[in-house]
Protein backbone atom coordinates (compact mmCIF):
# COMPACT_ATOMS: atom_id res chain seq x y z
CA UNK A 1 0.00 0.00 0.00
CA UNK A 2 1.05 3.71 -1.05
CA UNK A 3 2.24 5.66 1.88
CA UNK A 4 0.20 9.24 2.60
CA UNK A 5 2.75 12.01 2.86
CA UNK A 6 1.13 14.97 4.24
CA UNK A 7 2.69 18.49 4.25
CA UNK A 8 1.11 21.98 5.51
CA UNK A 9 2.21 23.41 2.41
CA UNK A 10 0.12 21.13 0.21
CA UNK A 11 -2.51 21.30 2.50
CA UNK A 12 -2.67 25.45 2.32
CA UNK A 13 -2.56 25.00 -1.11
CA UNK A 14 -5.32 23.13 -1.66
CA UNK A 15 -7.49 25.05 0.62
CA UNK A 16 -6.42 28.05 -0.90
CA UNK A 17 -8.08 26.81 -3.93
CA UNK A 18 -10.88 25.87 -2.13
CA UNK A 19 -11.51 29.39 -0.77
CA UNK A 20 -11.48 30.75 -4.65
CA UNK A 21 -14.22 28.66 -5.57
CA UNK A 22 -16.50 29.15 -2.83
CA UNK A 23 -15.70 32.69 -3.58
CA UNK A 24 -17.00 32.63 -6.87
CA UNK A 25 -20.08 31.15 -5.77
CA UNK A 26 -20.87 34.71 -4.56
CA UNK A 27 -21.41 35.69 -7.94
CA UNK A 28 -23.99 33.58 -8.94
CA UNK A 29 -27.55 34.61 -8.63
CA UNK A 30 -29.38 33.30 -5.10
CA UNK A 31 -32.12 31.36 -6.81
CA UNK A 32 -28.79 29.33 -8.18
CA UNK A 33 -27.30 28.73 -4.51
CA UNK A 34 -30.97 27.54 -3.20
CA UNK A 35 -32.05 25.29 -6.06
CA UNK A 36 -31.89 21.60 -5.27
CA UNK A 37 -32.40 19.20 -8.60
CA UNK A 38 -34.13 16.68 -6.64
CA UNK A 39 -36.22 17.21 -2.87
CA UNK A 40 -33.39 14.47 -1.60
CA UNK A 41 -30.36 16.54 -2.47
CA UNK A 42 -29.15 19.12 -1.36
CA UNK A 43 -28.47 23.01 -2.39
CA UNK A 44 -25.10 24.96 -2.68
CA UNK A 45 -25.90 26.80 0.53
CA UNK A 46 -27.35 23.85 2.07
CA UNK A 47 -23.39 22.25 1.25
CA UNK A 48 -21.87 25.10 2.61
CA UNK A 49 -23.93 25.00 5.57
CA UNK A 50 -23.55 21.17 6.09
CA UNK A 51 -19.76 22.19 5.61
CA UNK A 52 -20.06 24.97 8.28
CA UNK A 53 -21.72 22.39 10.59
CA UNK A 54 -18.88 19.47 10.16
CA UNK A 55 -15.66 22.17 11.00
CA UNK A 56 -17.18 23.29 14.14
CA UNK A 57 -16.44 19.80 16.07
CA UNK A 58 -12.89 20.44 15.01
CA UNK A 59 -12.75 24.15 15.73
CA UNK A 60 -12.98 23.68 19.13
CA UNK A 61 -10.85 20.69 19.11
CA UNK A 62 -8.40 22.59 17.95
CA UNK A 63 -8.85 25.54 19.83
CA UNK A 64 -8.04 23.00 23.07
CA UNK A 65 -5.00 20.97 21.49
CA UNK A 66 -2.85 23.63 19.69
CA UNK A 67 -1.90 25.42 23.03
CA UNK A 68 -1.24 22.66 24.86
CA UNK A 69 1.43 21.40 21.93
CA UNK A 70 4.98 22.01 22.95
CA UNK A 71 7.37 23.73 20.31
CA UNK A 72 9.68 22.46 17.65
CA UNK A 73 12.53 24.20 17.05
CA UNK A 74 12.76 22.99 13.19
CA UNK A 75 9.23 23.04 11.60
CA UNK A 76 7.74 20.14 10.55
CA UNK A 77 7.85 19.59 6.80
CA UNK A 78 6.22 16.05 6.49
CA UNK A 79 3.63 13.91 8.21
CA UNK A 80 2.98 9.86 7.18
CA UNK A 81 -0.09 8.58 7.62
CA UNK A 82 -1.31 5.95 9.04
CA UNK A 83 -2.90 3.14 7.44
CA UNK A 84 -6.84 3.15 9.39
CA UNK A 85 -6.53 7.08 8.96
CA UNK A 86 -5.25 6.85 5.35
CA UNK A 87 -8.44 4.60 4.38
CA UNK A 88 -10.57 7.04 6.11
CA UNK A 89 -9.29 10.22 4.15
CA UNK A 90 -8.95 8.04 0.88
CA UNK A 91 -12.69 7.52 1.22
CA UNK A 92 -13.14 11.08 1.35
CA UNK A 93 -10.96 12.46 -1.44
CA UNK A 94 -12.44 12.68 -4.96
CA UNK A 95 -10.64 11.16 -7.49
CA UNK A 96 -10.61 13.02 -10.98
CA UNK A 97 -13.43 15.50 -10.16
CA UNK A 98 -15.65 13.04 -8.93
CA UNK A 99 -16.81 11.14 -5.63
CA UNK A 100 -16.12 7.93 -5.48
CA UNK A 101 -19.58 6.97 -3.79
CA UNK A 102 -22.38 8.89 -2.10
CA UNK A 103 -22.48 8.59 1.56
CA UNK A 104 -25.44 9.39 3.87
CA UNK A 105 -24.82 12.15 6.26
CA UNK A 106 -25.38 11.64 10.12
CA UNK A 107 -28.04 13.77 11.22
CA UNK A 108 -26.53 15.86 13.66
CA UNK A 109 -24.40 17.44 10.24
CA UNK A 110 -27.69 17.91 7.80
CA UNK A 111 -28.02 21.54 7.22
CA UNK A 112 -31.22 22.70 8.39
CA UNK A 113 -32.64 25.63 6.81
CA UNK A 114 -35.46 26.80 5.03
CA UNK A 115 -34.40 28.31 1.63
CA UNK A 116 -37.55 30.16 0.81
CA UNK A 117 -36.64 32.49 3.76
CA UNK A 118 -32.98 32.75 2.91
CA UNK A 119 -32.48 35.81 0.91
CA UNK A 120 -28.59 37.54 -0.18
CA UNK A 121 -28.56 38.60 3.06
CA UNK A 122 -27.95 35.22 4.81
CA UNK A 123 -26.52 33.55 1.94
CA UNK A 124 -23.67 35.44 2.73
CA UNK A 125 -23.73 35.24 6.27
CA UNK A 126 -23.75 31.45 5.49
CA UNK A 127 -20.44 32.09 3.08
CA UNK A 128 -18.80 34.49 5.26
CA UNK A 129 -19.04 31.59 7.81
CA UNK A 130 -17.57 29.00 5.65
CA UNK A 131 -14.20 31.73 5.28
CA UNK A 132 -14.27 32.07 9.17
CA UNK A 133 -14.22 28.65 9.86
CA UNK A 134 -12.15 27.89 7.26
CA UNK A 135 -9.79 30.62 7.70
CA UNK A 136 -9.38 28.90 11.07
CA UNK A 137 -8.46 25.47 9.92
CA UNK A 138 -5.98 27.94 7.51
CA UNK A 139 -4.71 29.22 10.60
CA UNK A 140 -3.64 26.18 12.46
CA UNK A 141 -2.87 24.45 9.99
CA UNK A 142 0.01 27.30 9.77
CA UNK A 143 0.58 27.14 13.39
CA UNK A 144 0.87 23.48 13.35
CA UNK A 145 4.42 23.65 11.89
CA UNK A 146 5.72 24.75 14.48
CA UNK A 147 4.54 22.21 17.20
CA UNK A 148 5.24 18.68 17.54
CA UNK A 149 2.03 16.89 16.15
CA UNK A 150 2.69 13.40 17.29
CA UNK A 151 1.78 14.17 20.82
CA UNK A 152 -1.79 14.67 21.14
CA UNK A 153 -4.25 11.97 19.48
CA UNK A 154 -8.31 13.05 19.35
CA UNK A 155 -11.30 11.41 17.97
CA UNK A 156 -12.58 12.49 14.57
CA UNK A 157 -16.45 14.34 14.55
CA UNK A 158 -17.43 10.66 13.30
CA UNK A 159 -16.67 8.98 16.60
CA UNK A 160 -13.48 7.48 18.63
CA UNK A 161 -13.46 4.95 15.87
CA UNK A 162 -11.19 7.25 13.67
CA UNK A 163 -8.41 8.96 15.97
CA UNK A 164 -6.80 11.61 14.15
CA UNK A 165 -3.33 13.35 14.86
CA UNK A 166 -3.60 17.43 13.64
CA UNK A 167 -2.20 16.56 10.19
CA UNK A 168 -4.33 13.40 9.47
CA UNK A 169 -7.59 15.41 10.91
CA UNK A 170 -6.15 18.41 8.53
CA UNK A 171 -6.26 16.10 5.39
CA UNK A 172 -9.57 14.89 6.57
CA UNK A 173 -10.97 18.09 6.11
CA UNK A 174 -9.90 18.70 3.12
CA UNK A 175 -10.88 16.37 1.07
CA UNK A 176 -14.26 16.43 2.93
CA UNK A 177 -14.33 20.19 1.13
CA UNK A 178 -13.22 18.88 -2.20
CA UNK A 179 -15.31 16.32 -1.93
CA UNK A 180 -18.70 18.67 -1.35
CA UNK A 181 -16.96 21.11 -3.83
CA UNK A 182 -16.88 18.27 -6.51
CA UNK A 183 -20.85 18.01 -5.38
CA UNK A 184 -21.02 21.87 -5.39
CA UNK A 185 -20.60 21.75 -9.17
CA UNK A 186 -22.70 18.46 -10.20
CA UNK A 187 -25.63 20.38 -8.24
CA UNK A 188 -24.94 23.89 -10.44
CA UNK A 189 -24.35 21.70 -13.63
CA UNK A 190 -28.14 20.44 -12.91
CA UNK A 191 -29.63 23.83 -11.86
CA UNK A 192 -27.92 25.64 -15.04
CA UNK A 193 -30.36 22.76 -17.32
Amino acid sequence: MAKLILTPENQIQRLNTIFNSVEQLRDLPLVQLKKRFNPKTWSVLEVILHLNIAYGHYHTKFEEIIPNLSSIDVEQKKFKCRAWQKFVIEGQRPKNNVRKWKMKTLKRFEPIIDLEHVDDKKANEIIDSFFALYGHLKETIVTSRGKNVTKIKFASAIGPIVNFYLPESFEFLICHLERHTVQISEILKQVEK
